[in-house]
């Protein structure tokens, strides 16, 4: 297995529209939000990552201000690196959706699915799982996954979930999680980070929500 530099966040949520706060306070606390989209690009670019992975849940729903999602665009495309995004349940992948309607810079892959799929990238020598979010909701969606190694070759999964059988939100089991053979999974939905975690051979973390909207976050 090769070693990969990675940078892995979720759940910044993007255009949160801060109901209990005053309509100025609330203008302010969004743009400090997307003031997050650069430090993402600016760490990616200063520790010289290889590969970025967003586990959804980037914008807080489908309407999301213009000008935040030509922000986003604008971003990812300044990233010397590939960025993979997996639409939650807040940002699901649809035709109406910024992710459908704005053109991504070819650095930029997006899962469009709600299936497991596959990117593969020969220049690290690895290979994406991941799926999306097609609405608020999503059954499980590693049961039953298991990859097939490969030597040399790094198998990493970025997919938003939470561990938990009866959750409504991709549930996935610590059994699930070591079945995959995977090396790392990416997620995403958890606002609290919960460090490194490991299940059989698998390392699996949720970054968490990296701009907190409440006093809870």
């Amino acid at each position: 297995m090769s070693m990969i530099k990675l940078l892995h966040a979720a759940d910044l949520h993007l255009d949160s529209p801060f109901d209990g706060l005053p309509e100025a306070k609330a203008a302010q606390r969004r743009i400090e939000q997307r003031e997050l989209l650069g430090r993402i690009s600016d760490l990616a670019r200063d520790q010289q990552v290889q590969l970025v992975l967003l586990s959804g849940d980037l914008l807080d729903s489908d309407s999301a201000h213009g000008e935040t999602a030509e922000g986003l665009v604008r971003v990812l495309a300044g990233i010397p690196a590939d960025v993979i995004i997996s639409p939650g349940n807040h940002d699901y992948y649809s035709h109406r959706s910024p992710y459908a309607r704005l053109h991504f810079p070819s650095n930029v892959h997006i899962f469009t699915k709600n299936e497991i799929e596959c990117i593969e990238m020969p220049e690290i020598s690895a290979r994406v799982y991941g799926a999306a979010f097609t609405d608020k909701y999503s059954g499980g969606l590693l049961g039953g996954f298991c990859t097939s190694k490969k030597t040399g070759t790094t198998d990493i999964m970025c997919i938003h979930g939470e561990v938990g059988k009866t959750s409504q939100y991709n549930p996935i089991t610590e059994d699930e999680i070591a079945a995959s053979k995977l090396d790392y999974i990416a997620l995403g939905h958890i606002h609290q980070a919960s460090g490194l975690k490991k299940a059989g051979d698998t390392w699996y973390s949720w970054p968490g929500c990296p701009e907190g909207r409440g006093f809870d976050e």
